[in-house]
């Protein structure tokens, strides 16, 4: 299994259950496919660099993950025919990259420890 991290930015006018559902929906997703979860982040409502579908707005998660290579397809498939999702993107994440997103995660629980 490869090690992945994903972006992706929901439309700003679902509600918080409906956000909470969708991104749900693709934990739910990696693993039936065979994932495993690693971390996940919700960064919230932001303010887009440029309008999407007229918004100018969305609500961004994080996730990041373990998945065969071949089901990557398969979650990018996903992200495409939910039209809950503005934009996404998957990364394969290297051992630099692992390293450094460990590094992330140490310290975004040491601020929440104080």
């Amino acid at each position: 299994m490869n090690h992945y991290e994903t972006v992706f930015i929901l439309t700003p006018v679902l509600s918080d259950t409906q956000v909470k559902e969708t991104v749900q929906k693709f934990e739910d997703f990696l693993v039936s496919k065979g994932g495993e979860i690693i971390w996940k982040e919700d960064w919230g409502l932001k303010k887009l660099a440029y309008p999407i579908q007229h918004k100018k707005t969305g609500f961004y998660h994080l996730l990041e993950f373990k998945l065969p290579p071949e089901n990557v397809k398969d979650l990018e498939v996903a992200f495409r025919r939910d039209e809950r999702v503005m934009r996404h993107l998957v990364t394969k994440l290297d051992k630099f990259a692992a390293d450094w997103a460990e590094k992330r995660k140490e310290k975004i629980k040491e601020s929440k420890k104080s």
